[in-house]
């Protein structure tokens, strides 16, 4: 694994980069695997070796695939990140030696969620009741994080486009698409079945490996896969881009809507035990509403950033024959 993350720092060829990037979030998956960790390797293989791999090779055809000659001597970026490196160090001395039998995790947290857990959330799976209801807070957070980097990528890459480049890029997607059209026929009977898969993961996180994180990745995907066999023009006549931001948007109102209730019913920010007479069935609730609307905006906001994406690239695409033409005459 540190022989892989070397190599990809070290290499010119960014297309290479991005493989072997791709191959390193699998192997993680693998290793997440061996060591139970089923859902932290679902979550990699889908997001750190899928969607993330495929984004950057979006991005790649925008910026070329070899990665220019540095010219100057970045001396001072190397001070600061010793400076860093080393403080980051210095504040790992206190904590306790890894695999510590006396480290406070081993003591304390974990045994409460290990024990506890089934009684007090009322769902087989801990990782769910972790992520969900005892680090809700901190879920909340993530998914915000995932919110601002969409806006962030409408801020920077959206571009004004009209009826005429459309209609002008549709009709080489027709002629290029034409091509694979036993691609295209195939990808039509998976894609309900993709779309099925995602709604069984986004609602069988209670019970096993999933939830909103790698559902709205399986989701996401079945559009983007849309989006690069029938072309983006094609793709924006069947999925509204104005809703899709607003899922994204509505995706973190309504996480952040059930810890208000939980506030308005008289319990702490996100503590579901009051969103029902039963405190079981109220974590339920909260735990599915929640869920819900990550799975919302994580597959909103992945959507976006690969139309926006790619949208750019295939402008820059369209623009470059016209120009070849206008300097010619």
């Amino acid at each position: 694994m540190v022989v892989i993350a070397i190599a990809i720092i070290r290499m010119k060829d960014l297309f290479a980069a991005v493989m072997l990037a791709g191959i390193y979030g699998l192997l993680s998956a693998s290793f997440f695997v061996v060591m139970d960790a089923v859902d932290v390797a679902f979550t990699e293989a889908a997001v750190g070796a899928g969607i993330s791999t495929l984004l950057m090779f979006v991005v790649i055809t925008m910026t070329g695939r070899k990665e220019k000659s540095i010219r100057h001597k970045p001396l001072p970026a190397l001070f600061v990140v010793i400076i860093t490196g080393g403080l980051l160090i210095y504040g790992t001395l206190d904590m306790p030696y890894f695999g510590s039998e006396d480290a406070p995790i081993h003591n304390h947290t974990s045994p409460r969620y290990i024990n506890d857990s089934m009684q007090e959330i009322g769902i087989p799976n801990i990782v769910t009741s972790v992520l969900a209801s005892y680090r809700a807070f901190d879920t909340f957070g993530e998914v915000v994080v995932i919110f601002t980097a969409g806006i962030g990528v409408l801020t920077l890459l959206s571009i004004a486009r009209t009826k005429k480049n459309d209609e002008e890029i549709e009709s080489i997607n027709d002629s290029m698409h034409q091509q694979h059209l036993v691609v295209r026929i195939i990808a039509k009977m998976l894609i309900p079945f993709i779309f099925l898969f995602a709604l069984y993961v986004q609602f069988h996180g209670d019970f096993g490996p999933g939830g909103g994180f790698q559902a709205g990745v399986i989701f996401a995907s079945a559009i983007i896969l849309y989006a690069m066999l029938f072309g983006l023009v094609t793709a924006r006549k069947v999925i509204n881009q104005i809703f899709i931001q607003l899922i994204a948007a509505l995706g973190v109102l309504l996480y952040g809507s059930v810890g208000i209730v939980s506030l308005m019913n008289g319990g702490n920010f996100f503590d579901y035990n009051v969103l029902s007479s039963n405190p079981i069935t109220g974590q339920h609730l909260g735990i599915l509403l929640i869920e819900w609307g990550v799975g919302c905006t994580v597959a909103s906001v992945i959507v976006v950033i690969f139309f926006n994406f790619a949208g750019r690239r295939e402008l820059q695409q369209h623009k470059k024959p016209s120009q070849d033409k206008e300097s010619s005459k």
